[in-house]
């Protein structure tokens, strides 16, 4: 993992040296030069371990991806934009296992901003379902309409239906659900 402000010092000194080339008429080193740059600099704003992390997710290897995650230094790795999508990531990773984690990454990413409003939208709803069973409908309710307000293109229409109905049946179950009605009681 390399630090962020070692990528810029690296790509300002390619360039120096690519204008250096230009000086010295060898414009095609120039040239390749500026490519390297610009190769340094998309690696800067597009995390090299976050793309080797969304093909572990592609091939469905989550063990995978929770080792490259466990490797980034989020503060000192990643910009601001980066290091929401390193919680969001984090959140669906522990959202099969511990729910207080998820949740913490979820809020996390949220506020450090996501780019993509589907991606939102997703984190959102995540939090609704973690907030839902909780027993905390309020929030819930909040976060659910959020997320169908993030969601433009209607990718997570038949999610957020169903989280809905859950809520819906939450709400209307007057006992809780390990109650059993057909048991006598013997007085």
């Amino acid at each position: 993992m390399i630090h962020k402000n070692v990528k810029i010092a690296v790509a300002a000194l390619l360039l120096g040296t690519a204008v250096w080339q230009f000086t010295e008429n060898n414009i095609g080193n120039g040239i390749f030069l500026i490519l390297l740059a610009l190769v340094v600099v998309l690696v800067y704003f597009k995390n090299e371990m976050l793309i080797m992390t969304l093909f572990k997710f592609r091939k469905q290897d989550m063990e995978g991806a929770k080792k490259i995650l466990d490797k980034i230094n989020p503060a000192s790795a990643l910009i601001k934009n980066q290091q929401g999508y390193f919680y969001y990531l984090n959140g669906i990773l522990e959202a099969q296992n511990n729910l207080n984690q998820a949740e913490k990454h979820f809020k996390q990413a949220v506020e450090l901003g996501l780019n993509q409003k589907e991606d939102l939208a997703v984190a959102k709803l995540q939090l609704a379902g973690i907030a839902m069973s909780k027993n905390r409908p309020a929030e819930a309710q909040k976060l659910l309409a959020e997320a169908k307000q993030h969601d433009t293109k209607g990718m997570l229409k038949e999610q957020i239906s169903m989280v809905e109905s859950q809520m819906k049946q939450v709400r209307g179950q007057k006992m809780p659900m390990w109650y059993n009605q057909n048991k006598k009681r013997g007085f």
